[in-house]
C-alpha cells in the first residue's frame, strides 16, 4: 500500500494565528474569563482542548459578562463588534487577515454605492461576517444559476467567500461578467485554499481512494471531500482515525489523506499511523516482521530501554571502564520505568487521542503500571548490588522521575518551562554515564565527564526534535517545551550549535588523552543529530510513529558503533 499525505495538510495561516493568539491569551489570563464569540474554528477536538485551557465558546452576546472575547478566524460583523464593545469587555481580534481584506474591500465599496455580492455558503459564519459590512446593501449567491435572478443592479462588487471552490466561483464570475459586463470581481479565495484544492484534484486522480481529515462542520473540508468525489474517487470524509476501523480499505492499494484547514496536524498524523500500521501491504512482507517488530518497540517505550542500555555501554567504553551487564540493565529498567510512569500519571495523558501510544497505554494502563514497577524495583535492586553511591543516584533520579508529574505544594515539576527536556537528558546520563563510574569509585573523572555531555546532548537532542514535531499540541495541552518557549527555528539553532559543541568536546577529549578513539567513532552519532533536522523537515514522508523510531535509533547506531570500535581494537 501507498499512503501519500497532501503538502497542503494542517492549519492554515489564519487558523494557526487565531489558535496562538488565544493560546497566548490562556497562558496569562490570570483570573479572567476567555470567550470566543462562536467556535474558534471548525475543529472539535481543538474547541475541546482550548475550553480545557479555559477558553469558553459562546452563541450568544448575552452569554458574555466580563473578561476577554475572542473574535474567531471567521470574523463577525460591525453591529456584532460593537454590542460586544457595548458590554464593556476587551475584544481580541482573531479575524484571519485574509477574512479581513475582503471586510476592507466590502467596506470599501459599499460607501462608494456599490451593491455586494457575495459568492458562498450563507449560512457560514464568515459569509454572514461579511454580509455585515455591505450596511444591508448586499447578497449571497452559491450557484451561477443565481446570476439570472439578481435584479438590474447599477454597480456591483463581486467578492467569494476565502475557502469557495476556484473553479465554481470561475464559472459564476463568468455568469455574472455576462449579465453586468461593469461588475468590479475580486479574487478572494485564499492562496492555501485553492493549493488545497489543486492538489486534492492531483491526488484524486492519482490514489485509488481519499481520506479527508477534519470536523464535519467545516466548509473548506466538506468541499475537499466533495472535489475528490467529483473526481469518482472513492473518498471518506473523517473527524480523527477511530472512524476508519469500521472501513474497508483492503482494496485500495493507493492512499491519499489530505486535511482541512482548520485540522490540527495531531489528527492528521493519527490517520497516516493508523494506515501505516494497520494495513497490510505498506512494508514488504520479507521486511514485515522486523518491521512491525521495530514499531512495537517504539509504541511501548522497550526502544527507550534499548537505548538507555546501549548509552550506557558506550559510557563505559568511552570511561575505560569494565563493561558489566548490571550497568546496562540498571539503565534500561530505569529509564523504562521513569518514561513509563511518567506518561501514564501526566495531566495530559489521553487528552489528544491520535498520538500513536495513547490507544495502547489507556487499553493496557494496568499491565504498563506493573511492568513499570517491576522494572524501578529490578533497577534499584540492581544497583543496591552495584553499591551504595549507585543505589542513590538511582533512587534520587527515579523519584525524581516518579514525583513530575505529582502535584507537590501546589506545583508539579512539569510546569516548569523547559523542564521535560532538560530533566529527561540529565537522568538519562545520570543513569548510563555517571552510575558505572560511582559503583567503581566516587572519582569525577574528566571521562565521565565526557561521557556525560554526549549522552545529554543525544537525548536532549532527541527530546526537542520529537517536541518540535509535536509542538502544535504541547501548545493546546500548556506543556512549556523547548520548542514551544523558544520557537522551532530557535530549537532547530539551538541543537546544530550545541551538537557543534559536542563534537569539539569528543574531539578534544581524545587529543587531550582523557578518552580513548571511541570518540571519533562516535561523532557518527553527532553527524545523526543533523540528519534527523533533516528528517523532521521532511516528517511528510513518514508516519509519526516511524519518525519517533527514527529519531531513537541513535542510541542505537552510538552502541553499534561503540562495539564496532572494541572489536576492532581488541583483535
Amino acid at each position: 500500500m501507498g499512503i501519500k499525505l497532501a503538502e497542503t495538510a494542517g492549519f492554515c495561516m489564519g487558523v494557526k494565528r487565531a489558535v496562538d493568539m488565544v493560546l497566548e491569551i490562556a497562558r496569562n489570563k490570570g483570573d479572567k474569563k476567555v470567550y470566543t464569540y462562536g467556535p474558534l474554528i471548525h475543529n472539535p477536538q481543538t474547541i475541546e482542548l482550548l475550553r480545557k485551557r479555559g477558553v469558553i465558546p459562546v452563541d450568544s452576546i448575552d452569554e458574555i459578562h466580563d473578561g476577554i472575547v475572542v473574535i474567531r478566524a471567521h470574523g463577525i460583523s460591525p453591529l456584532e463588534k460593537k454590542k460586544i464593545r457595548e458590554r464593556g469587555v476587551k475584544i481580541v481580534d482573531a479575524t484571519c487577515p485574509k477574512v479581513a481584506s475582503v471586510q476592507a474591500i466590502i467596506r470599501k465599496h459599499t460607501a462608494l454605492d456599490y451593491t455586494i455580492i457575495i459568492v458562498g455558503d450563507k449560512e457560514h459564519p464568515e459569509v454572514a461576517s461579511l454580509l455585515g459590512y455591505s450596511s444591508e446593501n448586499g447578497t449571497v449567491i452559491n450557484d451561477k444559476k443565481d446570476v439570472n435572478t439578481l435584479p438590474l443592479y447599477d454597480k456591483i462588487c463581486v467578492v467569494a467567500q476565502t475557502t469557495q471552490d476556484s473553479v465554481k466561483y470561475k464559472k459564476i464570475t463568468e455568469e455574472i461578467t455576462r449579465k453586468f459586463p461593469e461588475a468590479i470581481i475580486f479574487n478572494t479565495i485564499c492562496d492555501s485554499t485553492e493549493k488545497r484544492q489543486t492538489e486534492i484534484k492531483a491526488l484524486a486522480s492519482e490514489m485509488d481512494c481519499i481520506i479527508i481529515v477534519g470536523g464535519k462542520n467545516s466548509a473548506n473540508t466538506q468541499r475537499l471531500a466533495m472535489i475528490a468525489r467529483d473526481h469518482e474517487t472513492l473518498t471518506f470524509h473523517i473527524e480523527t482515525a477511530e472512524e476508519l476501523k469500521d472501513v474497508d480499505l483492503s482494496e485500495c492499494k493507493n492512499i491519499g489523506v489530505s486535511a482541512g484547514a482548520s485540522t490540527p496536524n495531531w489528527i492528521t498524523e493519527g490517520v497516516i499511523d493508523y494506515l501505516t500500521h494497520n494495513q497490510k501491504g505498506t512494508v514488504p512482507g520479507k521486511l514485515s516482521g522486523l518491521y512491525n517488530l521495530w514499531i512495537f518497540f517504539v509504541r511501548t517505550d522497550v526502544s527507550s530501554a534499548i537505548g538507555a542500555g546501549c548509552l550506557s555501554l558506550v559510557s563505559m567504553l568511552l570511561q575505560g571502564l569494565s563493561v558489566g551487564l548490571s550497568n546496562i540493565l540498571i539503565a534500561s529498567f530505569c529509564v523504562y520505568a521513569i518514561h513509563t510512569i511518567n506518561r501514564l500519571q501526566s495531566r495530559s495523558f489521553g487528552r489528544i487521542r491520535g498520538s500513536f501510544r495513547e490507544e495502547s497505554y489507556i487499553k493496557y494502563r494496568g499491565i504498563y503500571m506493573t511492568v513499570a514497577m517491576v522494572s524501578l524495583v529490578i533497577a534499584s535492586v540492581l544497583s543496591l548490588v552495584a553499591g551504595l553511591a549507585a543505589f542513590i543516584l538511582v533512587g534520587l533520579v527515579s523519584l525524581s522521575g516518579v514525583l513530575y508529574t505529582v502535584n507537590v505544594g501546589g506545583r508539579r515539576l512539569e510546569d516548569v518551562p523547559a523542564s521535560k527536556n532538560v530533566f529527561t537528558a540529565m537522568a538519562w546520563a545520570i543513569v548510563t554515564a555517571v552510575v558505572p563510574q560511582v559503583s567503581v569509585n566516587l572519582e569525577i573523572t574528566c571521562s565521565m565527564v565526557v561521557a556525560f555531555l554526549f549522552v545529554f546532548v543525544l537525548v536532549f537532542s532527541k527530546s526537542v526534535l520529537s517536541d518540535t514535531i509535536d509542538v502544535q499540541s504541547d501548545r493546546l495541552l500548556g506543556r512549556e517545551t523547548i520548542p514551544v518557549i523558544m520557537g522551532k527555528a530557535h530549537a532547530r539553532t539551538l541543537l546544530k550549535g550545541i551538537s557543534i559543541f559536542a563534537g569539539i568536546v569528543l574531539v578534544a577529549a581524545m587529543y587531550a588523552g582523557c578518552t580513548p578513539s571511541l570518540s571519533l567513532i562516535l561523532l557518527v552519532s553527532v553527524f545523526y543529530i543533523w540528519i534527523c533536522l533533516e528528517l523532521c523537515d521532511r516528517k511528510i514522508w513518514f508516519s509519526r510513529m516511524t519518525l519517533e523510531g527514527l529519531l531513537g535509533m541513535n542510541y542505537v547506531i552510538a552502541g553499534l558503533s561503540a562495539c564496532l570500535w572494541f572489536a576492532v581494537t581488541r583483535l
